[in-house]
């Protein structure tokens, strides 16, 4: 063989030798070099709630951005099922979570990130993830493909990591189409947007409304039959609107609260206000069925009126409707009649404490509603309940009945901003990242919604 055939056949064996051990590298071992560790804190083969613990190592040399990282647990069946975060250390209000249907009765859950980075050598440390059926009844985890019983952390393939759309750790379970896209927000776009940080002096401020604002003091429902709607229980302590509704167990007693935008002029976009619900009151005994919400209301003119509409989080820390204990709904009306009640409603619901700051979004497009809470995907409506008229945006505090204790009990809902992008669908990261890019150049207010 002369010298130059063979560097010919040289040439021609290197290229394909680093082909063949491109392909046979596993996905793992790649350039994102990403592992990922789980254990469980619900081990048992049948439970009420599947708890899967993770984390994400960069076993890699360069920083990854979490908002490019998608992970999957696979799951055996078609059962609804709802996601939470219990705590994580780079914090649930960044982490979502949805569930995605295979072929053949499975599905996967896919956890996500809005925004942070995992840099070289580093750890998420804990994601402290759980789901449960929609229905909160027991159901069989031990025939899921990412399930192990193990308590402590160890190395898993069983749950599959993509980063960038590639996969870089684990081994899919079913059809598995690549990972779903995170979304990116566009710019503010010609539709309009409100927002407001709620800097003002007192419920009297003339500049509530010059901006469109009503603080209710007619009387009415919902809540006590007698009750009063006064703007004298609506402050505004260093920029917060602060809601104080009180009872001291007498309709004459009782006092609700109320803040309305005064024009009808939102439709679809995105509707996001930061809340601070409350578990119990700041004085005299607890255990009032109390209502704490944001929503946004078309209102009825007559019984199974068609054009209503109303999308509501309604949380009560005390239960009321039946229900024991804390409870938040979110929930998405078509119409209602008062008498004989009949309620066209969908709702989904959580029965948890959401005492604390939250940051509550409402997406209303292309015919569906969805509601997140802390940036997860809380619900998911549409159909006969989608809006067909332009709605009001309201807070409201009020009681559904009166329980038998003594003295005045007083109960407290605060509200940092409300935000809304006419026509729009903003993620809840890119809410918060607008709202903070108001603040930071000093825009108290803004309203730039067209009036029809």
């Amino acid at each position: 063989m002369s010298r130059n055939v063979g560097k010919i056949l040289l040439s021609l064996t290197l290229p394909l030798a680093l082909l063949i051990t491109t392909l046979v590298a596993s996905p793992a071992g790649a350039a994102q070099s990403v592992r990922l560790q789980y254990r469980t804190s619900a081990p048992g083969a049948t439970t009420a709630q599947a708890e899967p613990w993770l984390q994400l190592i960069n076993d890699g040399t360069t920083t990854i951005p979490l908002n490019q990282v998608k992970i999957r647990y696979y799951l055996t069946g078609t059962e609804t099922y709802r996601f939470a975060c219990s705590w994580a250390v780079v914090g649930c209000s960044t982490v979502t979570g949805h569930f995605v249907d295979q072929e053949g009765p499975a599905q996967y859950l896919e956890v996500g990130f809005t925004s942070g980075t995992l840099a070289p050598g580093a750890s998420t440390r804990d994601l402290q993830l759980r789901f449960y059926r929609a229905d909160w009844q027991t159901f069989t985890q031990s025939d899921d493909y990412s399930y192990g019983p193990q308590t402590s952390y160890s190395d898993w393939d069983k749950v599959t990591v993509y980063v960038g759309g590639t996969l870089a750790w684990g081994t899919p379970s079913g059809s598995d189409p690549g990972p779903t896209p995170t979304p990116t927000d566009p710019p503010p776009g010609p539709g309009g947007v409100l927002f407001d940080d709620f800097s003002y002096t007192n419920s009297s401020d003339p500049r509530l409304a010059q901006r469109g604002w009503t603080v209710r003091s007619s009387s009415g429902g919902p809540g006590v039959p007698g009750a009063t709607w006064s703007p004298s229980a609506i402050t505004f302590p260093g920029g917060l609107l602060t809601l104080d509704s009180r009872t001291d167990g007498t309709a004459g007693g009782t006092v609700h609260t109320e803040l309305s935008t005064a024009g009808r002029k939102f439709f679809e976009g995105t509707y996001a206000a930061r809340v601070r619900f409350s578990d119990a009151p700041t004085s005299g005994p607890d255990g009032e069925h109390v209502v704490q919400t944001f929503f946004t209301i078309t209102p009825l003119r007559f019984n199974l009126d068609p054009d209503y509409g109303e999308l509501d989080f309604e949380y009560l820390p005390n239960g009321g409707w039946g229900e024991p204990s804390n409870i938040l709904y979110a929930t998405s009306w078509e119409t209602y009649q008062g008498e004989p009640w009949q309620a066209v409603n969908t709702h989904t619901e959580e029965r948890a404490s959401f005492a604390g700051w939250h940051d509550l979004v409402i997406q209303v497009s292309g015919g569906r509603i969805k509601y997140y809470v802390d940036g997860r995907l809380f619900a998911d409506h549409g159909g006969i309940h989608y809006p067909e008229t332009p709605m009001w945006i309201m807070f409201n505090q009020w009681f559904i009945d009166l329980q038998a204790a003594t003295g005045t009990r007083t109960y407290r809902q605060q509200v940092d901003w409300v935000y809304h992008a006419r026509n729009e669908v903003v993620s809840p990261a890119g809410v918060l990242s607008r709202v903070g890019d108001l603040r930071a150049e000093g825009t108290s207010f803004r309203d730039t919604v067209p009036n029809s």
